[in-house]
């Protein structure tokens, strides 16, 4: 019990632990792991994912959702967005989506960490945060999947670019955007 008492010192409330995380403190890590998540000091968000929560007046708190990802990924190159960033864009989008996408190198579907769904897509390329020509090209990629009126918000798009920077606009057409995404950027204002 000593060893299980001193691993618990070295544990971080509100930190996410990778099981190979806690194998420098003990050398039973599951018979560990079992018996904390057992009593409630860890909870286990996904095979090999555990989180030991903050507490506050309102009860346990979950755990920041970029946290959860880069250790669940084990890297923090992704970029953690949601469909509803478009809504900001000023292109007339409306829904409001319980999406979460995570733009990453390493992992491609649909996981659920902790009680929360993520739609991991591997993509060659993304910004580590979110710039307004990146959510744009992102919309133009992902418009066939929005629940949106495509030919209103395509004409939207379109005034939209004639406003914006054309260099930066261009370079995140040619870097972020899919081959149909490009296509379509061109028939507006071609790229350089």
């Amino acid at each position: 019990m000593a060893q299980l008492d001193q691993l618990k010192t070295h544990l971080t409330r509100g930190k996410v632990y990778r099981r190979n995380d806690l194998l420098k403190w003990t050398t039973a890590v599951d018979r560990h792991l079992e018996q904390l998540v057992g009593e409630g000091t860890l909870q286990k968000l996904a095979h090999g994912l555990y989180y030991y929560p903050k507490v506050s007046v309102f009860g346990k708190v979950p755990p920041e959702e970029k946290q959860l990802v880069k250790r669940f990924l084990n890297d923090d190159r992704f970029l953690l967005t949601t469909p509803n960033a478009y809504n900001s864009l000023g292109v007339g989008t409306t829904q409001l989506y319980n999406e979460r996408v995570v733009y990453n190198h390493k992992r491609h579907g649909e996981y659920e960490i902790g009680n929360q769904q993520f739609h991991f897509r591997i993509k060659p390329h993304f910004p580590l945060k979110a710039s307004e020509e990146f959510l744009l090209v992102d919309l133009v990629n992902n418009l066939d999947r929005l629940e949106e009126d495509q030919t209103m918000i395509w004409q939207n798009v379109s005034r939209k670019v004639r406003c914006m920077n054309s260099k930066k606009i261009n370079h995140a057409f040619t870097k972020y955007g899919t081959e149909r995404a490009k296509k379509l950027f061109k028939s507006i204002a071609p790229l350089q």
